[in-house]
């Protein structure tokens, strides 16, 4: 079911889903732009830093559009994202990267599933709503740098695409168990998806499954475009 702009925010319940949905995504951003700005002083050529420190502009600009969207509702960024916090750091503690190439693959492949599964929500919610995740998940040209950086590393040494191959599969497993636990964890950002007690209509186990499965091909997609086995 696709949400109605008009009224929608006179449902509290609603109203804290998004509040929840604009927190977590915030903090994915700001998140994102930490990392790659540590990135980029791993970076092995000056080129390479100025792209990343370039990236981290972009992602430090998306933080921006859903703080002031959530100033805008009347919520505190830091109080929208504060719920989250836990669930990132556990993440990033699970799957911190032991070189350069594995922090560009965690980029790629594990930001991208979670991008793929709030895309997924946001097609449940209000327009506004809808139009500003498409905005702040939109590529920001990280995609295309790590698959030609990985593809050469691959090219120079074959051997690398089996160890990057495993710690691609590692890092799905946490991106969904992630995004899994945060939505349960939370009410009201759980009521956008799969409806509420109020009667709105939200996904179906049947449409969950199809959910996922898209959000597995388009994994696969990526891993294929590194030069990896999925």
């Amino acid at each position: 079911m696709l949400v109605s702009s008009s009224g929608a925010f006179d449902d509290p319940v609603y109203r804290d889903g998004i509040v929840d949905l604009l927190g977590v995504l915030g903090l994915g951003e700001l998140t994102g732009f930490e990392r790659m700005a540590a990135d980029a002083g791993l970076a092995p050529t000056l080129a390479d830093k100025a792209a990343l420190a370039g990236m981290a502009v972009t992602e430090f600009h998306h933080f921006e559009l859903i703080r002031d969207r959530l100033d805008e509702l009347g919520a505190s960024v830091d109080e929208a994202m504060a719920p989250f916090r836990d669930a990132y750091e556990q993440f990033h503690a699970n799957t911190a990267p032991s070189d350069w190439l594995e922090g560009l693959v965690k980029a790629y492949v594990g930001d991208g599933i979670a991008a793929d599964f709030y895309r997924e929500v946001a097609e449940r919610v209000d327009p506004a709503t809808r139009g500003l995740v498409r905005e702040v998940l939109a590529e920001a040209g990280h995609g295309d740098f790590a698959i030609e950086r990985v593809r050469d590393a691959i090219a120079a040494d074959p051997k690398v695409a089996g160890r990057l191959a495993l710690w691609a599969r590692r890092l799905v497993g946490e991106a969904l168990a992630q995004a899994q636990r945060v939505a349960v964890d939370r009410d009201a950002l759980l009521s956008v998806i799969v409806g509420g007690d109020d009667g709105r209509a939200g996904m179906d186990l049947a449409e969950m499954g199809q959910l996922f499965a898209r959000i597995t091909k388009k994994h696969s997609d990526r891993m294929t475009k590194l030069g990896l086995s999925a």
